[in-house]
């Protein structure tokens, strides 16, 4: 019995001394797409949004089929906007992409996980902490959209009526997901900032203990469509299309051509049919 006793404390040992001396392998990642470089410049930015001014998507995808890049950036249909405005079309969006990718979580609770609500407040700050919005919203300049790729995680609704109304207060002036929403009625009531997600549907679980946040301002999927940080973002009531921030004033220039033609065409049916001229067709009501 003391020799087997013996054995027994010497393998111990042993064991102790390998898993002591052993060296750990971490995985050396890497990005094999690199964000691309661009003038961000207020005033070239302002050059963009005002080329932009008024145009809608469907101008803006016909600008892009003229340089070939046809369904490029045009997202998925199911990402539609979560409220419509038709009188001022203050759901529309234009503005330059932050992107943001979540993943799902890498830790779960079970029932009666903790001894008391104060244990389980604060395990739901630790794990907040590790899906925070504070980098992001550091990282982006008034008239940015927020673009999110959830990567599927669907109950869970990190975009809510009291963060997106903080976002709203940063300057950014939209929100596109893969994802969903939750206090729907109160970001639809407030309208204090477009969200396009999908299905418009709501995502009601709160981020802990369902997802984290793996990186902002890399290049994402959102809607099957890739989404550099600064490409620039078109939404309205059709959806949402992307274009690549080097062709954006050739796109914006080829979209605008379209736009006024509609117009003209428009501004004439809208004199023959009775309907009364709104600022859609206004700058051509007088054309014959």
């Amino acid at each position: 019995m003391k020799e087997n006793g013996f054995t027994f404390i010497l393998m111990l040992l042993l064991t102790t001394f390998n898993v002591a001396a052993q060296e750990f392998y971490s995985p050396e990642g890497v990005k094999l797409l690199e964000n691309k470089s661009y003038d961000n410049s207020d005033e070239a930015r302002q050059q963009i949004l005002d080329l932009y001014k008024g145009l809608r998507v469907t101008d803006v995808l016909d600008g892009m089929d003229l340089i070939g890049m046809q369904d490029i950036g045009l997202l998925h249909k199911d990402i539609r906007p979560l409220w419509r405005d038709v009188d001022e079309f203050s759901h529309r969006v234009l503005g330059f992409a932050i992107t943001v990718r979540y993943v799902p979580t890498d830790v779960r609770v079970g029932q009666n996980s903790f001894d008391n609500i104060d244990d389980a407040k604060t395990w739901k700050g630790e794990q907040y902490a590790r899906a925070s919005d504070a980098g992001w919203i550091q990282s982006g300049k008034p008239g940015d959209v927020v673009v999110m790729d959830v990567n599927g995680i669907e109950e869970v609704g990190n975009i809510g009526s009291n963060n997106s109304l903080g976002w709203a207060e940063q300057g950014f002036v939209g929100v596109i997901t893969n994802g969903g929403a939750r206090d729907t009625d109160e970001i639809i009531k407030t309208k204090g900032i477009p969200v396009y997600c999908r299905n418009a549907y709501s995502t009601r679980g709160i981020r802990p203990g369902r997802l984290i946040i793996e990186s902002y301002n890399f290049p994402i999927n959102c809607g099957g469509v890739l989404v550099y940080p600064g490409d620039l973002i078109v939404a309205d009531g059709d959806g949402v299309i992307v274009v690549p921030r080097e062709h954006a004033m050739q796109v914006g220039d080829l979209a605008r051509e379209v736009m006024e033609g509609d117009q003209k065409g428009r501004a004439r049916r809208y004199k023959n049919l009775g309907i009364p001229i709104d600022e859609t067709v206004r700058p051509y009501q007088e054309e014959k």
